[in-house]
């Protein structure tokens, strides 16, 4: 049965996915109050609302402008607004001009989103999908998920900056999953596959599966805790350059870094912030937002290494991943024989592939159903407000 057949005859499951990812959105913004949704206090932080924008422009520019017939534009200055990096689409503002956006305002990007949803339902209901056209649908679904991720993460760094501490949710559970210590998992070496196998979605970056050879290594079957981590900062970690890369030292001495990001010393005692507020710190928890130099430097204290994206993926099915991004020691790079989409599609990971690090597996703060152990998040190695930790390797 060839996509189009499929596709044609699951029209209401595709509106109940398309529903699902777009209402999930919304149900992370809904706890903030409408001031919330206009800060941005670092270039890297985008406001929420713009998230909220962009994720339905990708939607109304990539499907519904070119494929349905008679479609009216709900603004045509939007298209300037959200547009993120695309420079096939045209003229955009400047991404550390997003925070000066009062308007259009929040009531304005919920009416867009309400418009360019009842346009894709009018549109699902009576088109007949491509390979092509179903390609940039699934793409926009998971490139919505993923801004559900960096909606949580803007949203903390935004109201964890704020002198008040304000919780996001006092309620907030995020899907921490069990993360047992049993020591290190011994790895043999050889020849492992590497790279998406399947049939479902996957990025263009995970692609083409590929041999590759490992040495032999010993991969820890948890992540390191806060307790660890404090004891290499009251062990002189930030002190002693000898644990980390040149650039990493600068960032450290530029930064006056002690902690990671979100921890407080107060009273005598650290504490941190978190979705539900300012709070003790638990010491059994897996340690958080931490960036690449970070991770480095601790690992080396430990006389140990962070893995290799490859060694990760090997691995990956005889631990639980998904509490924090894993931050690796490989650069972000194509696989061998991957090929750039053309267009703007093709923009959206190929153009990145430098200096930038790899981070493998899933975070809380990762939407159900958007995770695998061949996805491949990417960031320059100075990024903490991700939810990134550390998993190391002997």
């Amino acid at each position: 049965m060839n996509m189009e057949t499929i596709v044609k005859n699951d029209t209401q499951l595709l509106l109940a996915q398309y529903n699902k990812v777009r209402r999930h959105s919304e149900q992370i913004c809904s706890p903030l109050e409408t001031e919330d949704y206009v800060v941005q206090p670092i270039v890297d932080v985008s406001p929420p609302k713009w998230h909220l924008g962009h994720t339905t422009w990708f939607f109304e520019t990539f499907i519904l402008i070119p494929h349905f017939s008679g479609y009216k534009v709900f603004n045509s200055q939007y298209n300037y607004v959200f547009n993120s990096y695309y420079e096939t689409v045209g003229a955009r503002v400047v991404r550390t001009d997003r925070g000066n956006l009062s308007r259009p305002s929040v009531a304005d990007i919920y009416t867009y989103r309400a418009y360019v949803d009842e346009q894709m339902e009018a549109y699902l209901q009576e088109a007949v999908l491509t390979d092509e056209i179903y390609s940039i649908f699934e793409l926009g679904l998971n490139h919505e998920q993923q801004h559900q991720e960096l909606l949580l993460t803007d949203i903390k760094y935004i109201l964890g900056h704020n002198p008040l501490f304000p919780p996001y949710n006092e309620n907030y559970s995020g899907n921490e999953k069990p993360d047992v210590d049993s020591g290190f998992i011994s790895m043999p070496e050889g020849m492992y596959e590497i790279g998406f196998k399947g049939t479902g979605f996957s990025f263009d970056n995970e692609s083409a599966r590929h041999s590759k050879y490992l040495e032999a290594f010993e991969i820890s079957s948890s992540l390191v805790t806060n307790s660890e981590y404090l004891k290499f900062m009251q062990q002189g970690g930030y002190e002693n350059f000898i644990y980390w890369h040149s650039e990493g030292w600068d960032w450290v001495k530029e930064h006056q870094a002690k902690a990671p990001l979100y921890w407080h010393f107060i009273d005598g005692s650290w504490k941190y912030y978190t979705l539900k507020g300012l709070q003790e710190i638990d010491p059994d928890e897996a340690v958080c937002h931490i960036n690449f130099y970070e991770a480095s430097a601790f690992a080396a204290w430990k006389g140990m290494r962070l893995p290799l994206e490859e060694e990760w993926e090997a691995a990956s099915s005889f631990f639980n991943w998904g509490n924090r991004w894993e931050w690796t020691g490989s650069a972000y790079l194509p696989y061998p024989r991957y090929k750039k989409e053309a267009g703007a599609i093709g923009e959206y990971n190929g153009k990145f592939m430098v200096n930038q690090m790899v981070l493998r597996g899933a975070s809380i703060a990762t939407p159900e159903g958007h995770s695998r152990s061949s996805y491949r998040n990417f960031f320059h190695p100075r990024h903490q407000w991700q939810f990134s930790g550390i998993r190391l390797v002997k």
